[in-house]
């Protein structure tokens, strides 16, 4: 699979932009600030309707433009797709592919399938649990597209239950009652949603261990081995799957917990509570990881992704961010060993020195607002 034209209209900083780009290693190179990420971005959204640096619709939008519009076309095997995404902050968005539309927007999530590293990637081990949850679900949407749908009823459900609680604190007569229906949704949607979890860790775990293995190659070999732990708002028996029975454990701890959730006005159970808890050898790698180790591991979740998604047949799209400037020559040389068997590797650099020469494929020259063929 690969990307093999993208086209932006009024998104970020580009009026507009119509590049054609080649299969294997593409790499767009400019000074900082110029618009470089803007173009990787756009395919990653449309991949995954969310961005790696905002959580809002609004900045992807060009100043002053009501919309904007990202056309990428995909080519998977024999066969091409035109995927169209139009950006309406404060409105619904609107998608079609092949120019017929589609009934939902998150339907287009999982036609093309990224995978990107940056520089943000730190936050997945140094961050909150959120950072953490945003990993996990945007794979396992990637990796089970339907998945879009419970993730996005999870969330609904959690902002209906979350205004009933702060309501019933004042009118619990009144509006106790309906929590019941709420915690019966929560329960199952947020059951679903955390077997997901779990599969998706017990699927990932090899890639993972195998991934940070190559990637911190010369490490100690007491900090050779890494773990990915689901840590749940509730205990749960250890091995259990089955959604029905994670769901019924959830409906169990909200009815134990319902008065401390009126108290507070707010959910205190379910997926939206959960962690995903990294280690490197026996110790825990938020708060005692060295910034290598952070930055390997981080590097080593994005490259297990990767793997797990090349399991299902076709390579992901593989980006990597700005990122090589972090690295010195030898872990330069060594990510670009790691990845050149990508169907395609789209690298932005700053500097094109810093880049491998095996990942100097196809060059653009961003600068001035203008993307532009060769060196």
């Amino acid at each position: 699979m690969h990307v093999s034209r993208l086209s932006l209209v009024d998104f970020r900083s580009y009026a507009e932009v119509d590049i054609a780009i080649q299969a294997g290693p593409v790499a767009f190179v400019g000074a900082n600030g110029q618009g470089k990420t803007n173009l990787v971005e756009a395919i990653d959204y449309v991949a995954r309707l969310d961005s790696h640096r905002v959580s809002s619709d609004t900045p992807l939008v060009r100043a002053g433009a009501e919309r904007a519009v990202v056309r990428a076309e995909v080519v998977r095997g024999d066969r091409t797709a035109l995927l169209e995404l139009e950006i309406v902050p404060g409105k619904s968005n609107r998608a079609r592919v092949n120019r017929a539309d589609l009934p939902r927007v998150r339907d287009l999530v999982g036609i093309v399938r990224t995978v990107m590293f940056s520089p943000e990637d730190l936050a997945l081990v140094k961050g909150d649990p959120s950072d953490r949850r945003r990993f996990v679900d945007s794979l396992i949407t990637l990796h089970s597209p339907r998945f879009a749908g419970v993730r996005a009823d999870v969330d609904r459900v959690l902002r209906q239950r979350n205004t009933l609680l702060k309501s019933a604190g004042r009118r619990r007569d009144v509006e106790v009652a309906t929590l019941d229906i709420w915690d019966e949704n929560l329960a199952r949607l947020g059951g679903e949603l955390v077997a997901r979890r779990l599969t998706l860790l017990d699927d990932l775990g090899p890639h993972l261990s195998k991934a940070y293995l190559r990637v911190a190659a010369d490490a100690a070999d007491h900090r050779r081995e890494v773990m990915a732990e689901y840590r749940p708002s509730l205990d749960l028996p250890a091995g259990e799957r089955d959604p029905e029975v994670i769901g019924g454990l959830l409906l169990e701890e909200m009815r134990r917990r319902r008065g401390d959730e009126l108290d507070r006005g707010v959910s205190l159970v379910g997926p939206h509570r959960d962690d995903i808890a990294l280690s490197i050898g026996d110790l825990p790698a938020k708060g005692y990881a060295s910034h290598g180790e952070s930055w390997s591991l981080a590097l080593a979740l994005r490259l297990a992704s990767f793997e797990l998604l090349r399991d299902d047949g076709d390579d992901p799209v593989l980006i990597l961010d700005d990122v090589f400037a972090e690295l010195d020559q030898g872990r330069r040389q060594q990510l670009a060993d790691l990845v050149g068997d990508a169907e395609q590797v789209l690298v932005t650099a700053a500097v094109e020195a810093d880049v491998p020469e095996q990942l100097m494929g196809q060059r653009f020259r961003v600068a001035d607002g203008a993307v532009t063929s060769g060196g």
